[in-house]
């Protein structure tokens, strides 16, 4: 009986070993996680000697810049070091930037901004998916006759957005009329750019309001459809 036991246990000790090594390659895996898809996928260079390099890094070398994602400190850092890198090593040069963006931090927004007149620079702006909230005034703020939008793209402006506010009534009061002043500057820069006047940015403005390209063209935002 002993013996038909050991033998049984055999098999038995064998799987347990498995499932151990089974377990200790998932926490392996748990420490040490595989490299996220938000990660830049790399290419390979023959040019440099078979050194592969991110795409981003690639085509920022062909003067191509893509602000993809929501408009946040972190982005707007990078895409304002690559403008001013790009504007630095030949200051008359084109520039295109690709923007896929739903908006987001409107200070972020504004530092892009900024950088893009601040810069001699002509820079093409590109619509591809979507340029809404701010993206959609990055989008416009391209150089006049070079702001496109591909076929299927989505645009939409409206005015800036808040969060709940708590607080004293007087720092209510200081954040409505800065808010207040956001809204007036956010308008002010869509006349600039569209032609159009005030009121009809203030109504454009006063709800999401979602363009095909078309309409986008029609009304001021870009130049072209792709």
């Amino acid at each position: 009986m002993a013996t038909i036991l050991k033998k049984a246990a055999v098999p038995l000790c064998r799987q347990g070993r498995s499932f151990l090594r089974s377990v200790s390659r998932q926490r392996k895996l748990h420490q040490h996680p595989m490299p996220s898809m938000s990660n830049a996928p790399s290419i390979t260079e023959s040019a440099d000697g078979g050194k592969a390099v991110d795409v981003f890094t690639r085509l920022l070398r062909d003067r191509i810049i893509c602000l993809m994602g929501a408009v946040s400190d972190e982005l707007a850092s990078k895409v304002m070091a690559q403008l001013l890198c790009l504007h630095f090593e030949d200051p008359d040069k084109l520039i295109r930037v690709f923007i896929n963006s739903p908006g987001g931090n409107v200070s972020a927004g504004l530092a892009i901004y900024d950088t893009m007149q601040y810069i001699n620079n002509p820079i093409a702006t590109l619509c591809i998916g979507q340029a809404c909230s701010m993206g959609s005034l990055l989008l416009t703020a391209g150089t006049s006759g070079m702001r496109y939008a591909s076929p299927n793209s989505t645009i939409m402006v409206h005015q800036p957005l808040t969060s709940g506010l708590q607080g004293y009534v007087t720092d209510l009061k200081i954040a409505a009329a800065n808010m207040k002043r956001t809204k007036e500057l956010i308008q002010d820069l869509y006349v600039k750019h569209t032609g159009l006047t005030p009121l009809i940015i203030e109504k454009a403005l006063d709800r999401d309001n979602f363009m095909t390209p078309l309409e986008a063209k029609e009304f001021g935002l870009i130049d072209q459809i792709l």
